[in-house]
């Protein structure tokens, strides 16, 4: 396919959410051993500043959070009072204002990724960055065989791994499996449950498959439920079935911890 270059394309625009983002509280609903690996990261940090906070999913119950979103349809799914309106290239804080900044599966949506993860080490000591992997997405039987075309795209809008660490000058990068029966709807989460990609209102809260026209989708779509109708897709990926666990490329990026 060749070397991609990323930049966050108009499509990924943090205003895609005042379209998109409409029951993501619903839909996205924090996994617990998620949240876990996430508040591990963050340490003792008893403030923290959530970037790109959306609707609020991972944010600790236990510590003084500060939640900060530019799109009002995700504000509106919060209690009343508690984000900021803002984006990640101009945080509205001074320098070390908290204990931990923290961004989880937000950064491809920002319109300048640097520019987002150099206001966060503005901001914190601490900062903790729960992201993907685009060079990993054809890992991913939903993607590398139904929907290829969706690799470029995330390409498009987000850098590597390695990129995202030297920006954030992290000090370690953890890998995230993804449990079978995960509760929060990404894109990965219905590895081992194929059927619920068929849902509309699943993809609807997954901003790969939300963004995209629903003719270019169809094929893929008729594809898989085809294969799961005749059996092809239980013969091919049977032993997923088996499987409590896989790695399809998410990530925490740590600095300060």
């Amino acid at each position: 396919m060749g070397t991609l270059s990323w930049g966050v394309p108009q499509a990924s625009h943090p205003r895609v959410y005042d379209r998109i983002g409409g029951g993501y509280s619903d839909r996205r609903v924090p996994d617990p051993r998620i949240a876990a690996r996430i508040a591990a990261a963050l340490g003792g940090a008893r403030t923290v500043c959530n970037v790109g906070a959306g609707a609020g999913s991972y944010e600790p119950s236990d510590r003084t959070v500060t939640a900060v979103e530019p799109s009002p349809a995700m504000i509106a799914q919060r209690a009343p009072g508690t984000a900021v309106r803002a984006v990640a290239e101009r945080l509205p804080f001074a320098d070390g204002a908290f204990d931990a900044a923290m961004a989880t599966l937000t950064i491809h949506h920002w319109l300048d990724i640097d520019a987002g993860l150099a206001e966060m080490r503005r901001i914190a000591p601490r900062c903790v960055v729960f992201t993907f992997d685009p060079a990993l997405q054809a890992s991913l039987w939903l993607i590398r065989d139904y929907f290829p075309s969706v690799i470029e795209f995330e390409h498009t809008r987000h850098p590597t791994i390695d990129h995202v660490a030297d920006r954030l000058a992290a000090d370690r990068v953890e890998a995230v499996p993804i449990p079978w029966d995960c509760s929060d709807g990404f894109q990965a989460a219905y590895w081992r449950r194929p059927e619920r990609y068929l849902d509309p209102a699943v993809r609807a809260s997954i901003s790969t498959f939300a963004q995209r026209d629903d003719a270019e989708l169809a094929p893929g779509l008729q594809a898989l439920e085809d294969d799961l109708r005749s059996g092809a897709w239980q013969r091919r990926y049977g032993d997923l079935l088996e499987r409590d666990e896989m790695d399809f490329g998410y990530r925490l990026v740590i600095r300060g911890g």
